[in-house]
């Protein structure tokens, strides 16, 4: 049934393919810039992935004016300020993310200083705070999961008050996202799963939470399908730069649909798990992915079984029942993570992380139920249930 109001955006322009790094310099002109700065992290360079997108201004007659190689896993307003002097210093006019999460949040903090001449970040912190577009700003993903490439989102700490500052606004939405899979080829098997879990997660919440939509649903849809194609596929053979590119795909596409219709309580658990015990986000939505599904399968069952479709095909979609869609679809997400944990020790439980005791299980329901994302989730959640899933979820 189709909603009776919804919006969707999505300016990002897309350029993807096994040279798409070689269409930078164009279309940096195309913004009328010449000057940018590359942000990246030590990891990123080390790995080589820099040399990638230097090569390819090889011939372009247009240089990389400055590189910043230093953002740290959870990056600082100060780390956001020192970088946009060095951008006012060297005189650059664009910026190029190069990297993971926290580089493009970095970046897209660096973007809104140097656009609005600004020292204090906090100042912008916020929904709707920005009003006028920022510099040039690309973003070259290193990994297949975030989708930050197409998000107007940005959390960035503010180490001497001792809290993490939203931003949101559509001016932080890059340019352009540019999907080489040059950028991925070298991912290691337990990243490369938990950050294609993180996309599927996306993308499933994307078509059963509240805010779902035909458009985002279409996104969605081709998102899960892309990943239960390819997951394995790229762990059998990391080099395969055609499924590499169908991962980067598929993560930007499950960014598009979540940023249009928001995400549900499997979000709610991870930020809290996350936080409270510091495990990385792609693991954390795996983890709770199915058992946040059977929470929601009485209410979503219908839904839920339309994903049987993606996750498993045509064959199996047509000879299960409709009334059994919904189970098998969970069940079949049960065995791509069985899978996942046979290769890659990728937990599917809180006691198979090490990390998680028992007796955080009640501060953790509460978190949840603090974060924004649950009031999208599609069934009613207090603090018995949220305790209920997590204890299933042990």
């Amino acid at each position: 049934m189709t909603k009776a109001y919804y919006e969707f955006f999505c300016p990002v322009k897309v350029v993807a393919g096994n040279a798409a790094l070689e269409h930078i310099p164009f279309e940096l002109r195309n913004l009328a810039a010449s000057r940018p700065m590359i942000i990246t992290d030590k990891g990123v360079r080390g790995a080589g992935l820099v040399d990638h997108v230097l090569g390819a201004f090889a011939e372009s007659g247009m240089d990389v004016v400055e590189i910043f190689d230093d953002v740290p896993p959870d990056s600082s307003t100060t780390v956001v300020k020192n970088i946009a002097k060095l951008y006012r210093d060297s005189g650059c006019d664009s910026i190029i993310a190069v990297g993971g999460g926290s580089v493009i949040d970095t970046s897209k903090g660096v973007n809104i200083l140097v656009s609005e001449d600004g020292e204090d970040l906090s100042q912008f912190s916020g929904v709707g705070v920005l009003t006028k577009p920022l510099k040039p700003f690309f973003v070259v993903p290193t990994t297949a999961g975030t989708g930050s490439e197409v998000t107007l989102v940005a959390v960035i700490s503010d180490v001497e008050k001792g809290v993490k500052l939203p931003f949101t606004s559509y001016f932080l939405l890059p340019n352009a996202a540019i999907l080489d899979p040059r950028m991925t080829l070298t991912l290691p098997a337990h990243i490369t799963a938990m950050t294609a879990m993180d996309a599927m997660t996306h993308a499933i919440e994307a078509f059963t939470c509240m805010g779902k939509n035909p458009i985002s649903d279409a996104y969605a849809v081709s998102a899960i399908t892309k990943i239960s194609q390819n997951l394995i596929k790229v762990l059998n053979a990391p080099d395969d730069a055609d499924a590499r590119l169908e991962l980067a795909q598929a993560s930007t596409m499950a960014g598009i649909a979540f940023s249009n219709s928001m995400v549900g309580l499997v979000h709610s658990l991870g930020h809290s798990l996350g936080a409270l015990c510091h495990l990385p986000h792609g693991l954390c939505m795996n983890l709770f992915l199915p058992y946040v599904l059977e929470y929601n399968l009485e209410e979503r069952g219908d839904i839920i079984g339309e994903l049987l479709l993606p996750l498993a095909g045509a064959d199996v979609y047509a000879k299960t029942p409709a009334g059994e869609r919904g189970r098998a679809a969970i069940n079949t997400i049960r065995e791509i993570r069985d899978e996942l944990y046979r290769r890659c020790k990728l937990p599917r439980t809180l006691s198979e992380t090490g990390k998680v005791t028992k007796d955080q299980l009640a501060r953790l329901a509460e978190m949840a139920l603090d974060d924004g994302s649950i009031i999208f989730n599609p069934v009613e959640v207090d603090l018995d249930d949220a305790k209920a899933v997590l204890e299933k979820a042990w």
